[in-house]
């Protein structure tokens, strides 16, 4: 599928953490050498804690501060853009609908969730389905493996189906949005490595590098493996088994 690569672009991240973090960095630098016009808008309601410097892109003087706040400052900054960021956890629709909502006209919106619950999951699915123009790249991944998924919204058509296609146990309503959960269930996530995360980022980075740069991107979603460094493609066109 084309894209086109003159106009300009916004970005929304839901989740700065374990993957979204990684992706960050790179997301700026991306940005900044397109030479368009560009706004990226960081989604987070979490603050750093100290078990969050084992694997997330945060350093101590991070302690205690905003995540969404931190990488967006650090990295927009760095590349002179504008710094934006939602300092609360996207738990409405017509919330994620505002955030979407971009200043320039003819923009490519896109969607990244980088987030660790099925319930934002399920957000997004269906804000996907009433956005008329959307890409909406998904990432998810347990302690060595998962997917990212690119589902994409074209005049008001679905032309790439989302996550939950090819996932449909997302959509169950057995999950809590994170403000939701108790400080015990906060407290205990799954285990993951930050080769996982990693991994998970840089083929986000990879999807978002073919559709803003390339103007091509041939892959509906990938899984890999950081325990076998393996990755597996999708290409566009081809049915899932």
């Amino acid at each position: 599928m084309r894209f086109r690569t003159d106009c300009p672009v916004h970005i929304v991240m839901l989740g700065c953490g374990g993957t979204g973090g990684h992706i960050a960095p790179h997301l700026y630098r991306l940005l900044h050498a397109l030479f368009r016009p560009s706004k990226v808008i960081l989604c987070d309601g979490d603050i750093v804690e100290k078990k969050n410097l084992v694997r997330q892109n945060f350093i101590a003087s991070d302690l205690g501060k905003n995540k969404a706040e931190v990488l967006a400052t650090r990295y927009s900054g760095a590349f002179g853009m504008e710094t934006c960021f939602s300092d609360r956890f996207a738990e409405s629709e017509q919330q994620l609908k505002n955030l979407l909502t971009p200043n320039q006209r003819n923009a490519l919106v896109i969607l990244i969730g980088a987030v660790d619950n099925n319930r934002s999951r399920q957000l997004c699915n269906s804000v996907f389905y009433q956005m008329r123009e959307l890409i909406y790249i998904d990432s998810g991944n347990g302690l060595s493996s998962g997917q990212v998924v690119c589902g994409i919204r074209r005049g008001g058509r679905t032309v790439q189906k989302p996550v939950a296609r090819f996932y449909p146990d997302i959509l169950e309503p057995t999950d809590k949005f994170p403000s939701e959960r108790s400080c015990a269930e906060a407290s205990v996530s799954a285990l993951q490595a930050i080769t996982a995360n990693i991994m998970a980022a840089t083929l986000v980075l990879c999807m978002l590098y073919n559709i803003l740069a390339a103007g091509e991107l041939v892959t509906r979603m990938t899984t890999f493996s950081s325990r076998t460094v393996n990755v597996r493609p999708l290409l566009s066109g081809r049915r899932a088994a």
